[in-house]
């Protein structure tokens, strides 16, 4: 705020010219595989028909890849030609972007289970917070048990976690990054899906280096 006054010459005072603002750092992005969602839609959630309802939420996010709050966003307007088409809330001010990504057998079997929901609704959604929590539960439930190498949060020091205690709903938009990325390793054929600018940077959090790559990375060096 200060800058911009200062840029206005709206005042003389730059009381935080002396600070530097760190870049941001970010960890190895971590996610469900294509093996994984697939076991957590095949499991078994009769025993408690609201979870198999955020499954179902989950997994659709996971192969349609929106923020959270396009999703909570898209009416049964956003289904145009075999595709869900949106324009994502991050751009709508600036440079909106249309989102457009073709349905799957997975996907159209969801919005087919839930088509007579009343009004607008595509999905049987809840409030976030609820929905966070109850992915954790979905995951545990289907045995996604993996440990992976975090940083935390808070200290910002590395830490072992089981994958199902630390996802949440923006895992599933990763989900559908990495996994796109690990078959086809070509960021500018994914932003058009995700909503980012060609060579977005941004696009970084969402990939991820597996041991495949890194085997035949170092391989080159035969």
């Amino acid at each position: 705020m200060f800058n911009w006054a200062f840029d206005l010459e709206l005042t003389r005072n730059r009381p935080f010219r002396h600070f530097k603002v760190k870049e941001c750092v970010y960890g190895q992005p971590i996610f469900i595989t294509i093996d994984e969602r697939n076991k957590v839609y095949n499991t078994d959630f009769s025993f408690d028909p609201a979870l198999e309802k955020q499954r179902d939420v989950f997994v659709f996010q996971c192969l349609v890849g929106c923020r959270i709050s396009d999703l909570y966003s898209m009416t049964k307007r956003s289904i145009i030609d075999g595709a869900v088409q949106y324009i994502p809330r991050k751009t709508k001010e600036g440079n909106p972007v249309v989102v457009r990504v073709p349905l799957l057998t997975a996907t159209k079997e969801i919005l087919d289970k839930y088509k007579d929901l009343p009004g607008d609704a595509i999905l049987p959604l809840i409030s976030q917070q609820k929905y966070n929590i109850a992915i954790k539960k979905i995951l545990k439930h289907a045995g996604i048990n993996r440990v992976v190498t975090r940083l935390n949060p808070t200290t910002g020091e590395p830490e072992h976690c089981v994958i199902s205690d630390i996802l949440s709903s923006h895992s599933a938009r990763r989900a559908f990054s990495g996994n796109i990325y690990d078959k086809v390793q070509d960021p500018n054929l994914i932003c058009p899906l995700t909503g980012h600018k060609e060579g977005s940077k941004a696009f970084n959090r969402y990939r991820k280096i597996d041991e495949d790559t890194n085997r035949k990375t170092v391989s080159l060096l035969e």
